[in-house]
């Protein structure tokens, strides 16, 4: 949104909470010269902020409630299934925040059926995370009849939202496409993040929720041998640097209730190694790491 606006000579407002967003997200909305205010609060609390302004100046709303925004993310699904030539995936596996994208992609998914693009439906599911998953709570403990607000708190910044505003759009899909909507631990997300960059793909930590999620619903038996899935990823690793250099180094969770969990991360981690300025170092240390991989 700023660098459109930058681009279009127009003014642009962003409201963040104050310590939780990663900086490569901030640093953004700072280089395109929007007005990037940090309030003391947390994502809802800013969405509330920003309500109010919206209705006593002539300001724009442009985050997930806006309908020419979900009408914009339906290419999604529509670039999804023309890249697969048109032949629809068993699953499409989502991330869940403040629930627009599935929203949009489940709209596009029913229209696209409609107009006969596609012979059917996909399961569409959406992840979230423990610590904020309000749509999990919400099925599980309202039968999906009212949300279930909460005090959200994880390092998936993008979907760290306790009262998510398109939640009834994104459980109309779910059940529509015959879904499903789980949730995965911190520990579980750093784990699928670390496996999804090992095979040459970066993505911040919110969209791997979709691998670990995925690892969930083939164990319930959800998601079948021989089934095709997407995983939708909606974030690049630069948006939150900060997270994989701290998995890396092994410090993402010291200090926090995470700590023990996350002994079964250390396979996964590759620290930066500091060597003397030496062929003989480097080569040594190649030799260790392929023996190490062969082990392995």
């Amino acid at each position: 949104m700023a660098a459109y606006a930058a681009r279009g000579g127009m003014r642009s407002l962003v409201l963040i909470p104050e310590g939780k967003i990663s900086w490569g997200k901030l640093s953004q909305s700072l280089d395109y010269g929007a007005l990037t205010c940090q309030l003391r609060t947390d994502f809802d609390g800013c969405v509330k902020v920003l309500n109010e302004v919206v209705r006593r100046r002539p300001v724009y709303l442009l985050n997930s409630v806006n309908p020419y925004r979900l009408e914009g993310q339906k290419s999604a699904a529509i670039e999804l299934l023309e890249q697969l030539g048109w032949q629809t995936p068993d699953h499409i596996i989502v991330p869940g925040g403040n629930l627009g994208n599935s929203s949009a992609l489940g709209k596009a998914l029913v229209e696209m059926k409609d107009l006969g693009l596609s012979a059917r439906l996909p399961k569409l599911s959406v992840i979230q995370a423990e610590g904020a998953n309000p749509l999990v709570r919400s099925l599980r403990e309202q039968a999906g009849k009212n949300l279930v607000p909460v005090e959200a708190d994880t390092l998936a910044t993008a979907i760290r939202i306790g009262n998510p505003a398109s939640w009834k759009k994104a459980l109309r899909v779910v059940q529509v496409t015959g879904g499903a909507v789980e949730q995965v631990s911190e520990v579980e997300i750093a784990s699928a993040k670390a496996e999804i960059g090992a095979d040459g793909v970066g993505c911040e930590p919110a969209s791997a929720v979709t691998l670990a999620g995925l690892k969930k619903l083939v164990k319930q038996g959800f998601v079948k041998p021989g089934e095709s899935v997407v995983l939708i990823l909606t974030g690049h690793l630069l948006k939150d640097p900060e997270f994989t250099l701290k998995f890396h180094r092994g410090d993402l969770f010291v200090g926090t209730p995470h700590e023990k969990a996350a002994t079964v991360l250390v396979r996964q981690q590759r620290a930066p190694l500091v060597l003397d300025a030496r062929v003989d170092a480097v080569l040594e240390t190649l030799e260790k790491f392929d023996r190490a991989g062969s082990e392995r």
